[in-house]
């Protein structure tokens, strides 16, 4: 009997997870410092993927500290880097019963418009739950060719 092994090169997982202070202080911290990350990982500032994930920290960050606060509790950011694969944001928070409004915003609205650029700029996003509470808003940039 012959089996046919598929070989894949070894890929090694990065992860940066860091709370900050559900503020907007707080939430310019997780952009530079996601920034700083992403760095070091060999994704220059200035890159196409260092500015994207710039602007989709920022959005997260922002709509975790507008809306998922609750006083006393910080957010959570995570990234997960698999070099050449993927680029995975997480922002957490801990109001599980206030889910990200998916209405397009009217034109005098003066928010809103944050999940529409991560719509547009991420591969892929989602709500999930958090356990024991919260919500983690994900999303992912694919890198592959």
């Amino acid at each position: 009997m012959t089996s046919s092994v598929i070989r894949q090169a070894a890929v090694t997982v990065r992860v940066f997870t860091q709370r900050f202070s559900a503020t907007p202080r707080g939430a310019r911290l997780a952009r530079r410092l996601a920034l700083h990350q992403l760095d070091r990982w060999n994704l220059p500032y200035g890159s196409e993927v260092s500015d994207t994930a710039g602007i989709l920290v920022a959005e997260l960050a922002a709509n975790a500290v507008t809306h998922g606060r609750v006083p006393g509790r910080d957010f959570e950011l995570v990234l997960t880097y698999a070099p050449g694969l993927r680029l995975r944001v997480d922002v957490s928070d801990t109001r599980g019963e206030r889910r990200p409004a998916s209405a397009a915003p009217g034109p005098l609205d003066e928010g809103g418009r944050g999940l529409l650029l991560v719509d547009a700029l991420a591969s892929r996003w989602s709500v999930l739950d958090r356990v024991p509470v919260g919500k983690t808003v994900r999303a992912e940039l694919d890198l592959g060719s």
